[in-house]
């Protein structure tokens, strides 16, 4: 008779948050690396040009297009995709890697074409949607943060006209009412054990 008694064991976790554009995704994430320092967030890549204020390798980590190519063909990505038509966005594969293999749970903020790819690879991470309060919300934030020009602004309403249809294919549901209120539901996700089966 064997005298050890096998029981779920809790494993870092893998939180997916994505939402339509301009539900304020950045913003919930920039607030929670000041509130949350110790807490791994990934920065992604991208092609796109850098914004007034945005730090390389903070923000994001900014890389012209054969650089990315370059990353895609050495299988860098954990996903990417193109966003709005025009720029390249991608999860890099390596820091996050690393930060589960050291204990730590990981924030991944993508869009809703990632947030798929990552269910492909890693069916057990927790999907968050983050939604605006209402329609006329997220028009409003769009076009009052001023950085798109009126093509831009038309083209990403349209995508977030379809992201936003995408909300019964996550787990959880959060309304950026509040911003401070989302990153406490976030860290608390964030904290949760996720328990797995024992190992044999």
């Amino acid at each position: 008779m064997s005298l050890h008694t096998s029981h779920p064991r809790s494993a870092p976790r893998v939180i997916v948050l994505s939402g339509p554009t301009a539900v304020g995704k950045t913003t919930v994430v920039k607030k929670l690396r000041a509130a949350h320092p110790e807490l791994w967030i990934s920065v992604s890549t991208t092609t796109r040009p850098a914004r007034p204020r945005e730090i390389d390798g903070e923000h994001y980590h900014f890389v012209d297009d054969p650089t990315f190519d370059k990353m895609i063909e050495q299988g860098e990505f954990l996903e990417w995709a193109v966003v709005h038509k025009r720029a390249r966005y991608g999860t890099p594969r390596g820091p996050m890697e690393r930060a589960l293999a050291n204990g730590d749970s990981v924030l991944l903020e993508i869009d809703l074409q990632g947030a798929r790819q990552v269910r492909e690879t890693i069916p057990d991470a927790l999907f968050v949607f983050l939604a605006p309060p209402s329609w006329d919300e997220l028009v409003r934030r769009l076009v009052g943060r001023g950085t798109e020009t009126e093509a831009e602004r038309e083209r990403r309403l349209a995508t977030a006209r379809e992201e936003l249809a995408a909300e019964a294919e996550f787990d959880v549901t959060l309304v950026n009412t509040d911003v401070e209120t989302v990153c406490e539901e976030l860290v608390a996700l964030m904290r949760t054990p996720h328990l797995t089966s024992p190992e044999a």
